[in-house]
Formats: C-alpha cells, sequence, structure tokens
C-alpha cells in the first residue's frame, strides 16, 4: 500500500485509481453515517476524490494517507450539510435511512440510530474503519479525551437501549 501512495504521489494515475477503489467502501460507510442518504454520500465521495486527486502532491506523510482522505472526505459532507440547513424549513429532515434487506446491516443501522448524531461517527470510525483514538480526534480536530468520552457514551447509550428492549 505505501508504494502504491507513493507513486500516486509521484503522478501516476493508476495507482491513484487503485487507491481509491481499495478506500471507497471505507469512504463510503464514513460518508452516509454523517450524510444519512446515498446521493449526498456519493457526492461527497466525488468530490472528495476530485480534491484528492488534485492535491496529492502535498501529501506530506504517505502512511498517513487514509486519514488525510477521511479528513477531506468529512469536509465534504460538512459542507453538504450546512447547504442543507441553509436550504431547509425549521423541522424539517433531510432524507432518512433506507433499511436494507441486509439483517447485519439492518441490525448495525438501529444501533447508530439508538445514540446520539455526535457519536455515530466516532463510533464509525473506531469499530469500523479501525482508526485508534488519537487517529480520530486529529480527523475529527477534537481532544482525545472527548472521544473517549463520546466512545464510552455511545457505548452506554447502547446498552441503556437494548436493556430496555
Amino acid at each position: 500500500m505505501q508504494t502504491l501512495i507513493e507513486k500516486a504521489v509521484q503522478g501516476d494515475v493508476e495507482a491513484f485509481l487503485e487507491l481509491m477503489d481499495k478506500n471507497s467502501l471505507a469512504m463510503y460507510k464514513v460518508a452516509r453515517a454523517i450524510l444519512n442518504n446515498d446521493d449526498d454520500a456519493a457526492d461527497a465521495i466525488q468530490s472528495t476524490i476530485l480534491k484528492c486527486f488534485e492535491k496529492m502532491d502535498t501529501l506530506q506523510k504517505p502512511e498517513y494517507f487514509k486519514t488525510w482522505l477521511i479528513r477531506i472526505l468529512i469536509n465534504n459532507c460538512n459542507r453538504i450539510l450546512r447547504h442543507y440547513k441553509r436550504e431547509s424549513l425549521p423541522g424539517e429532515m433531510p432524507e432518512t435511512l433506507k433499511m436494507d434487506s441486509a439483517l447485519a446491516e439492518f441490525e448495525f443501522k438501529e444501533m447508530l440510530s439508538l445514540v446520539d448524531e455526535k457519536y455515530r461517527l466516532v463510533l464509525i470510525l473506531y469499530y469500523l474503519e479501525g482508526f485508534k483514538i488519537p487517529e480520530i480526534a486529529a480527523l475529527l480536530e477534537m481532544n482525545v479525551n472527548t472521544v473517549k468520552t463520546r466512545l464510552a457514551r455511545a457505548r452506554e447509550q447502547i446498552r441503556t437501549a437494548y436493556l430496555q428492549k
């Protein structure tokens, strides 16, 4: 993976495309968690790929490629959310989650719906994408202790919700 990143930084388009392909599922999971909409997630991913392609030569440390990529994606998702906030009428909600037929995905989405919105992204980055707490803190530009607290509170909300059922 490291040599693939280095080739992409040097301008190898095939290496860049392969990198995007290898990270497409991770990008989708993060974008979908933030935006709750496939179309918006696709727009955010497309913008992220374009921005990464344009700025690939500015990547300082290839070992942080995925962190860099996800940070750009999060910024694009937040831009889309800000756009909706300006256009939405008070009380109007963006398109809600569509339930998929796969049971595992349904259960995961149900679990995410049990936690406050500010905890969802931390859960996805930690459990699905395998980022470490300091990496999540850097990605989300927050204190390490804040990330730990959000993980603990999310787990507690899930536990409480399941005990009440």
